[in-house]
């Protein structure tokens, strides 16, 4: 089978704080400062990202050292946390951005569908930018033309296909992207997980297609996706990004499962250096019971601890937060330091495991943002050992039955 991608120490860094000040001038006292050993005179921007890696030069690198490939044909699905390095990859793949080092060869023509907008010109109709992207592709017009009502029907937006996409929502401009990218002649195609933007149908008829070109084309998909369910129906293969480092490359089920159990050495527990000292989720008999000790020094008319819980594919069961309750503020004795308790009583899960993304804050301002940082385990709930997730769901439910006889 022919090789479709090959990566060889491939690579990118981001410089922080030196984007130029917008004068000459300025610029060359902020050389001055920086060759005499002082401090920057102008305000830095950004801030650095704690997963990443960074060293004395103010050097950010989002991959490194990435060796890889994928054959021609291959549904390969690249998962990890937020700045773990997905969307970088994708666009050096799509050649949106040049490595820093190393290098990345794709054997054919690729097709990209990274955000919103990407490849289509405002001011010009669908119908116009089918016809751009396929020329783009180094396709002919009449190789368009006889893919384009393929297009406009997939995309469902035929009656809009004479108006400027500009006026489109975002699902459309999804809709026609997609449509655009999967029916023109290309041997890979990208796409990053701006399919969430599209409804449910709409995405289970994207993987279908994905599928089907995959499969009978012998395209190559690059996928990336929160939705482990999709990656699961998709993939055969998978990329798992940690920090701008392969983690690993193989099957689908073994590296999903590396994915869900990454995280902190103590699994049920997330320390943190500022606001919340630790929250963790434990279960105690039957129901399980989320803990957090903060201390701050802003105001809280409530601790706003909130929470979600995620089952394996990433679908979530259930969430809460005191807004949701209806706290009344009057009920808590607020000071800078406090612990909380909030018990889940009775929720019913199947064994196994579950991650969480946790906020902290006031109510009128998140402290902490934390997705996907908590993995726990629930065992022994499951009161039938026949429920299987993926034929019943997460949730056992309460049911009471009656039964009536008839003679």
């Amino acid at each position: 089978m022919a090789v479709a991608i090959h990566a060889e120490n491939l690579s990118k860094a981001y410089q922080l704080g030196t984007i130029g000040t917008g004068t000459l001038s300025n610029d060359l006292v902020r050389w001055f400062a920086k060759v005499r050993g002082k401090e920057d005179p102008f305000l830095k921007i950004g801030a650095v990202n704690q997963s990443l890696i960074k060293n004395g030069n103010e050097l950010v690198w989002s991959l490194k050292d990435l060796n890889f490939e994928i054959q021609q044909g291959e549904a390969v699905g690249i998962i990890g946390r937020n700045g773990a390095g997905k969307s970088t990859l994708l666009k050096l793949l799509s050649r949106v951005t040049a490595p820093t080092r190393g290098y990345i060869k794709g054997n054919g023509r690729i097709a990209s569908l990274l955000e919103v907008g990407t490849g289509f010109h405002p001011e010009l109709t669908g119908r116009e930018n089918i016809f751009l992207n396929g020329t783009i592709l180094g396709m002919r017009k009449r190789e368009i033309s006889r893919k384009f009502d393929e297009i406009v029907d997939f995309s469902g937006i035929e009656k809009y296909i004479d108006t400027p996409v500009k006026r489109y929502s975002s699902g459309m401009y999804v809709r026609l992207a997609f449509a655009v990218a999967a029916y023109l002649e290309s041997e890979i195609l990208i796409v990053d997980e701006i399919l969430a933007v599209g409804d449910i149908e709409f995405q289970k008829k994207c993987i279908g297609k994905m599928d089907a070109v995959s499969k009978e084309a012998g395209r190559t998909i690059l996928f990336v996706s929160h939705q482990m369910s999709s990656i699961r129906s998709l993939c055969t293969k998978c990329i798992f990004l940690n920090n701008g480092l392969l983690q690993d490359i193989g099957k689908t089920e073994k590296i999903i499962q590396q994915y869900l159990n990454a995280g902190n050495d103590n699994k049920n527990i997330k320390f943190y250096t500022k606001y919340l000292k630790y929250v963790k989720i434990e279960q105690s008999g039957s129901k399980l019971i989320v803990e957090a000790e903060y201390n701050v020094d802003t105001y809280l008319d409530i601790p706003h601890l909130g929470f979600i819980i995620y089952n394996s594919d990433s679908q979530p069961i259930f969430a809460s937060n005191p807004s949701l309750e209806q706290i009344d503020p009057r009920s808590i004795k607020t000071t800078g330091k406090g612990k909380i308790n909030i018990d889940i009583e009775s929720p019913q899960l199947i064994d196994g495991k579950y991650h969480a993304s946790i906020w902290f804050g006031n109510s009128k301002e998140n402290f902490i943002e934390d997705l996907d940082s908590l993995v726990f385990e629930v065992i022994g709930m499951t009161r039938n050992k026949q429920y299987i997730q993926a034929f019943t769901g997460n949730v056992v439910p309460k049911t009471k039955w009656n039964f009536i006889s008839h003679e």
